[in-house]
């Protein structure tokens, strides 16, 4: 995949596969907010998430960033944004990365299904384009990253009246705005194809890949299995929703998502990690056309 840096860190190309997590802690307290993130840096979190899901939470992230530098921790902030277009375009002055949902960026969720003929889809698209446009240029003025992360639990109206709920689906809602970001000439992405269901999960991203590199595109990708649960089960789940999509090759970028204090997650984000560490050192695969029968 390219590089793309996100703050300090490079994400992608040659770097080393790295490790996320995301606060529990309300936004807008912000002693709370910058306590648990350096409990998480602690552990080993390379990149801090914080929900911001509207214009308080947005602003209050320069504060939560002030008292991590003023602590001495630079590690770089990604802003969740969710329905709230103004949010994110205030966030990406302020953090290093914002992720938006294309599910839920521009459409609100009515649970209708509607048909669209070509003409009324390429509609809805300009649509899009007009009220996702500001954020892609606030982000390339500011040299902010962007996520755009699909949830497979939250495809729009639209996405699923063309595609059901399907990772064909996922993988059309995320390209959608991907390709406006292109069009734009901004690059600084990252993609996520998030689902509770491993299998989905998996699937997803294998077609996201291939649907990017029919269409010359090579970005980053962010890894993770929605609410994995706790113990046992939810290390399990994000072990073989993550680790068969390292074991291809696919990820610069996990987070185990735990139903217990962030910080825990980093050890197994960790482990997972290093059954493939000094992977991007083997030696050169020569392409088999054909696969030997024994």
């Amino acid at each position: 995949t390219r590089e793309v840096f996100v703050g300090k860190f490079g994400f992608g190309g040659n770097n080393p596969i790295r490790l996320q997590s995301m606060t529990t802690t309300d936004t807008m307290d912000t002693i709370a907010t910058v306590e648990e993130s350096i409990r998480m840096i602690k552990a080993g979190c390379e990149l801090i998430r914080i929900t911001a899901p509207n214009r308080k939470t947005a602003e209050n992230l320069k504060n939560i960033k002030n008292e991590l530098l003023k602590r001495g921790y630079t590690t770089p902030i990604v802003a969740d944004i969710h329905f709230t277009p103004f949010a994110a375009e205030i966030a990406a002055g302020i953090v290093e990365k914002v992720r938006i949902n294309p599910g839920n960026y521009a459409d609100k969720k009515k649970f209708e299904e509607i048909e669209y003929t070509d003409t009324t889809y390429q509609a809805e698209l300009d649509r899009i384009r007009e009220k996702f446009l500001p954020l892609v240029k606030i982000c390339k003025k500011n040299k902010t990253a962007m996520r755009i992360g699909t949830n497979h639990g939250s495809l729009s109206d639209r996405i699923l009246s063309r595609y059901g709920d399907t990772p064909k689906g996922m993988v059309e809602s995320a390209m959608e705005f991907l390709r406006i970001c292109r069009e734009e000439n901004f690059h600084d992405i990252l993609l996520s194809m998030k689902a509770s269901n491993t299998r989905v999960m998996v699937q997803a991203y294998r077609l996201l890949v291939n649907e990017m590199t029919k269409e010359e595109m090579n970005y980053p990708l962010h890894l993770g299995v929605t609410e994995a649960g706790e113990a046992e089960d939810g290390r399990i789940k994000s072990a073989v929703g993550i680790g068969s999509l390292l074991a291809d090759g696919i990820g610069d970028t996990i987070r185990v998502s735990l139903t217990e204090p962030p910080e825990d997650e980093i050890p197994v984000a960790e482990k997972l990690v290093a059954k493939f560490k000094n992977v991007e050192n083997h030696s050169f695969i020569n392409k088999i056309e054909k696969y030997p029968i024994n």
